[in-house]
């Protein structure tokens, strides 16, 4: 291997590393926002649930934007 080939190879590994992170601070901050919302128009849980899926839907994003960047090399 290569220096060039190390370096992609290691700038893909962080990448690829951050992509948990993101997921998961993305589901968090939906599911927070969605609590915040309900105390404030007191309409638990329904917003809890709807911030919830806009969570999980932005990290299967991440994932599809991954896939995506990953199918272009």
């Amino acid at each position: 291997m290569n220096k060039r080939e190390k370096s992609r190879y290691l700038k893909d590994l962080a990448y690829y590393s951050s992509l948990g992170i993101s997921i998961a601070l993305s589901i968090f901050i939906g599911l927070g926002l969605g609590v915040y919302l309900d105390r404030h128009f007191e309409t638990r849980p329904w917003l809890t649930f709807i911030g919830l899926g806009l969570g999980i839907a932005a990290g299967f994003r991440n994932i599809g934007l991954a896939i995506k960047k990953s199918r272009k090399f």
